[in-house]
């Protein structure tokens, strides 16, 4: 599934990360140890709508289909053309888009009124302040009350910001992943507690 090739995988993912930093976050797709960590954190008898954000190679995405019911709706969303053409060709029954900041538009197109889950591998602290705020606005917009967003990052910078739409139920370390991460496990506030 995926970019098939895991030597050509990391060579892509090392290249883009040199050419576009900001966009990548890393120089290595996610392991699976990380992919494992996130996917577990899913209440999926609960999940009748789910999303990932920056899908890339689709290093999560694989382990999202193995835990995921059939009658599950899945949108990925990842920016980079060549990424987001290899997930069309392996994930042909998932709803495929680019522009992460059309994510509360796409739902509506899509006939779903919100999601139940956001995973999310997108480089958060790497985008400037403005989008990042924006970016968080739309996924809190989307995902129902008490609905969960699930995110890795590298370091815990994001927690002072997540805190702000979100209430944190876990923060789980991840040391076998180049670099080590970490994985916010967060919950929608709900509107008074905002």
């Amino acid at each position: 599934m995926g970019i098939k090739n895991s030597i050509f995988e990391k060579i892509f993912f090392l290249l883009k990360f040199f050419y576009k930093p900001g966009q990548m976050g890393s120089v290595t797709p996610s392991s699976n140890y990380l992919a494992r960590k996130m996917v577990g954190s899913v209440p999926w008898h609960t999940v009748n709508h789910l999303a990932e954000l920056g899908a890339g190679t689709g290093a999560i995405t694989k382990h999202i289909k193995k835990a995921a019911r059939n009658e599950i709706k899945i949108m990925l969303f990842e920016k980079d053309p060549y990424m987001f053409k290899a997930l069309k060709e392996a994930y042909p029954d998932f709803i495929i888009l680019q522009n992460t900041l059309g994510l509360h538009e796409a739902l509506t197109q899509a006939g779903i009124d919100h999601l139940d889950c956001i995973i999310s591998g997108l480089p958060f602290f790497n985008f400037p302040h403005a989008y990042r705020t924006a970016l968080l606005e739309q996924i809190v917009a989307s995902l129902r009350d008490d609905g969960l967003f699930i995110a890795f990052q590298y370091s815990l910078q994001m927690k002072k910001q997540l805190s702000v739409y979100f209430n944190i139920d876990e923060i789980k370390f991840v040391p076998i992943n180049i670099p080590p991460a970490f994985v916010y496990v967060c919950r929608k506030k709900h509107r008074q507690e905002s």
